[in-house]
């Protein structure tokens, strides 16, 4: 394994290897978890997320994996970051990853039910189609209107059908591919109801 630089700014590495200077380094090894940044779907929302602002941003990482979307929003200076899984393995393996990149202070670890009732600015999940689509009306729940949203996880071919089910919440934007795999982006519209 290599670093794996997303933008100008990040760096996911492996330990054992020496990370690039001038920019911000997650280090992350291999583990149980879903997430080192070598899947595309990582990689385009690692790549999503480096190129926005995120200074004092409340980020919800749902479906954590390993932690390293929540972990790198964080790096890159977001305000309240809470990682989210239904499976408490990952929710581990996303602790100790937060405990060697010294976030620990930073993150929180929760399960679905736990979170909190305020929307946030920006909702992050790579997880898989069916999820998305049965999760809709609950994710639009946990974005503030004018806040993000980015999903992946998805086959290019399933995009479409994933920006279809965001659509009575989310003003839906361009899609961002790589490979095989899509990203779906959009912005909470403060009129339509989340129920």
């Amino acid at each position: 394994l290599e670093p794996l630089l997303f933008g100008d700014r990040l760096c996911v590495c492996p330990s054992w290897v020496a990370a690039p200077a001038g920019r911000r380094v997650l280090t992350l090894d291999p583990g149980l978890a879903f997430g080192t940044g070598s899947h595309p779907s990582t990689a385009l929302c690692l790549d999503w997320l480096a190129a926005r602002d995120l200074r004092a941003c409340s980020v919800i990482d749902y479906g954590c994996g390993s932690g390293i979307l929540g972990l790198c929003a964080a790096l890159l200076d977001a305000g309240a970051v809470w990682l989210v899984d239904i499976d408490p393995q990952a929710l581990a393996a996303s602790r100790v990853n937060a405990q060697r990149n010294q976030l620990q202070q930073r993150v929180r670890f929760l399960q679905p039910g736990a979170l909190p009732v305020r929307p946030v600015d920006l909702l992050i999940a790579n997880i898989l189609l069916n999820p998305l689509l049965q999760l809709a009306p609950h994710l639009a729940r946990l974005v503030r209107p004018g806040a993000a949203l980015a999903l992946s996880g998805l086959l290019a071919v399933q995009a479409e059908d994933c920006l279809a089910a965001y659509d009575p919440w989310f003003s839906m934007g361009d899609m961002t591919f790589r490979n095989e795999w899509a990203l779906v982006q959009g912005t909470r519209r403060g009129t339509a109801s989340a129920d």
